[in-house]
């Protein structure tokens, strides 16, 4: 696996392909069935709960396990557990593909999240074990991060294209080729890991972890698209009441799921830091991007997709130049550099308007991911070069967790600033001549006001049309103004947090103390 000189040689860079590819399904399923949902509610007839649930299942369910799994791999063998996963994810996305029914479908998106959360950490954590050489692990890792933000960018169109020419079952069915794949390439290509005197397996620490994220992110989510509700802020606070029973555990159990004393590693916890806010960044302001083209521009889904696909040109430009600076600029540098880029981006999109041209939210929204992309590219190589090799897929499992739960984050906090300025312009420009229903529609959100506009069909209806939309764009004006102030804060946090780290030293800088390096495998 290893050339002279610590060098990995081809059998190294064929065994990430490998990698790559079970990633790219990882996230793409995020987002498939995005306008899988019409089909789906005519062939299974779901409930509006049951709907939401086909959804958002997976997402939960991943985000939930994505720790215990990562700590399992550790103990159980990594390649060994991304085979596992592997095989049942291509076993439940063949049983999604021809569900009969809503309830079967959303047990097939259970154990779909169920399964990409076995393998997904084993991914990052395996890349540590092939790559010991540190400008090749940032090379490797740089393009596992660029892979995973291209599937959550290409799930939608890939959806979209399907549907097209197939069934809605389609959109399962084009993973499993990859695990077979997998499968059959991970024996021959990759390294199996197991870490060395690990201990026992922390059950309790993993139900805790379980109850912590699952409510966590399922209430940030629903209280950031569907507002105020009992239901989600108790699913919130009951998750915020498990975190402090799960640190609680952590730091008396004798094997515990993830080691406190990472986090008092300052690269460690710098790096998950800013991996949080730079995902908080991103996936917050995509919410804004998909309506104004779909909602403001009036897109087709299909189209606005294809449209959002340009700026990835700039997510494919920042995996490439931050990785290629990496050997020559402090990390330091580069995370200030990315976060000013992605405020810059935050900044053009105070700008758009719903008259403005289509390129502007484009440019913005790619200077944006790319200032984002660019920063996670670092930070993923620095929590596995952080952690010991024994716990990388812990570390990795963290990671990809605070990486979701910033994702709910910015969708909440910039969707609830979009939105409360939203339904106050409006409210004082809605046009004379609506009834009380179409009037809170039309408050509620964007999409509310164009139904109700092409409803009406009259003068009135586009006067609604034309106060709406400008009352999204000021609402994403206000959103953007709060990235804008998130992202110079992260500016300032990754120069105070990382500045310690020399040029190519990070991983060698961040590594603890001698008596907690790993066991040779």
């Amino acid at each position: 696996m290893t050339a002279t000189h610590g060098l990995s040689g081809r059998r190294a860079w064929i065994g990430l392909a490998v990698l790559l590819l079970p990633t790219l399904v990882l996230t793409m399923d995020m987002g498939v069935l995005f306008f899988a949902a019409p089909f789906i509610a005519t062939d299974l007839r779901p409930s509006g709960t049951e709907q939401l649930w086909i959804m958002d299942m997976y997402s939960f369910l991943l985000a939930g396990l994505l720790i215990p799994m990562g700590a399992l791999g550790d103990r159980f063998g990594r390649r060994r557990l991304l085979m596992c996963g592997a095989a049942a994810f291509a076993a439940a996305s063949l049983v999604a593909a021809y569900a009969d029914g809503a309830g079967q479908l959303i047990a097939a998106r259970a154990l779909l999240g169920v399964a990409g959360a076995v393998f997904g950490p084993s991914t990052l954590a395996l890349i540590r074990n092939m790559f010991e050489e540190g400008r090749q692990r940032q090379t490797a890792i740089g393009a596992w991060s660029g892979v995973m933000m291209a599937g959550v960018t290409a799930g939608p169109v890939v959806g979209g294209l399907l549907l097209d020419h197939f069934w809605w079952g389609s959109a399962f069915l084009i993973a499993i080729p990859v695990m077979v794949l997998t499968l059959l390439a991970a024996p021959l290509l990759l390294p199996e890991y197991r870490a060395p005197k690990a201990g026992s397996f922390d059950l309790a620490g993993a139900v805790l972890s379980i109850a912590t994220v699952m409510p966590a992110v399922y209430g940030i989510k629903s209280l950031a698209v569907d507002g105020w509700s009992l239901p989600p802020a108790l699913a919130l606070a009951g998750g915020l009441l498990a975190g402090a029973g799960l640190v609680a555990r952590l730091r008396t159990a004798a094997h515990p799921l993830i080691d406190l004393g990472l986090f008092r590693i300052r690269t460690f916890s710098g790096a998950i830091t800013v991996n949080t806010i730079a995902m908080f960044a991103m996936m917050g302001f995509t919410l804004f991007t998909s309506q104004y083209l779909q909602l403001v521009k009036g897109l087709s889904p299909l189209a606005a997709s294809l449209w959002a696909l340009l700026p990835s040109l700039g997510v494919g430009a920042a995996v490439g130049t931050f990785g290629a600076l990496s050997g020559k600029v402090r990390p330091a540098t580069l995370l200030t550099c990315g976060f000013l880029i992605g405020a810059a981006g935050f900044a053009l999109m105070t700008t758009v308007r719903p008259d403005s041209p289509l390129a502007l939210i484009l440019v913005a929204a790619g200077v944006i991911a790319a200032g984002s992309v660019g920063t996670v590219t670092i930070t993923a190589d620095m929590v596995v070069s952080a952690a010991p090799a024994e716990r990388a897929g812990a570390a990795s499992a963290t990671s990809e967790t605070a990486q979701e739960l910033g994702s709910s984050l910015g969708i909440a906090l910039l969707g609830a600033a979009g939105a409360a300025i939203y339904k106050s312009r409006l409210e004082d420009a809605l046009p004379v001549g609506l009834d009380a229903d179409a009037a809170r529609a039309a408050r509620d959100t964007l999409g509310g006001a164009v139904t109700v506009a092409a409803q009406r069909g009259d003068a009135v209806g586009a006067q609604l049309l034309e106060a709406g939309r400008a009352a999204f764009a000021e609402g994403m004006h206000v959103a953007a103004v709060v990235g804008v102030v998130f992202l110079l804060a992260a500016a300032l946090a990754a120069h105070r947090l990382m500045r310690h780290l020399p040029v190519q030293g990070a991983a060698a800088a961040a590594e603890p103390e001698p008596e907690e390096a790993p066991a040779a495998v």
